[in-house]
């Protein structure tokens, strides 16, 4: 994790206290700025485990992204609907992943307009290794134990879906 702040208070609880005074009802608020604030400090996490192996975390979840792929290779278009991400950011992460050798790209035999971004062996590499990490320390998340861990996937899954981030035909899994 990155370095502690080590204050002796929880200052999203004194703010809910405070809003509570001035504005209403806190809890959405608290809930709210606390996912914000853990993922601040598992991005920090995955960074500093990712850096080693001249990855970002993005960076990362792309080449597990094609790392999936029946061929190794992907579609521009699908890395970025896949990792939820704007066309302007898959190019960047893929043109970095390109310079430190753990992509190619090619021209897509499907559309002639199209490219491919390929994982090579030097980046199945890194996702092996920078996975292997990740999952010693268990995505950040030792605080919590699988049964928790599961429970914070499922509420924040509803909210996924209410937002309309993906579809389910039966609000299940």
């Amino acid at each position: 994790m990155p370095e502690p702040l080590d204050l002796n208070f929880d200052p999203i609880e004194r703010a809910g206290s405070i809003w509570q005074e001035r504005f209403g009802p806190a809890e959405a608020m608290a809930a709210a700025t606390s996912i914000m604030r853990v993922q601040q400090l598992l991005l920090g996490e995955f960074d500093r485990i990712c850096r080693p192996y001249g990855l970002t975390f993005a960076r990362y979840e792309a080449l597990v992204l094609l790392s999936f792929s029946r061929t190794g290779a992907l579609p521009m278009a699908k890395i970025g609907e896949r990792l939820m991400v704007h066309p302007t950011s898959v190019t960047n992460t893929i043109q970095r992943l390109e310079t430190a050798g753990f992509v190619t790209r090619e021209p897509n035999p499907r559309d002639g307009r199209g490219t491919l971004a390929r994982i090579t062996d030097s980046g199945r590499d890194a996702v092996k290794k920078v996975t292997s990490e990740l999952m010693d320390a268990e995505f950040g998340l030792t605080a919590l134990d699988d049964e928790q861990r599961l429970a914070v996937f499922e509420l924040l899954r509803t909210v996924r879906v209410a937002a309309r981030d993906f579809h389910t035909d039966d609000h299940e899994h």
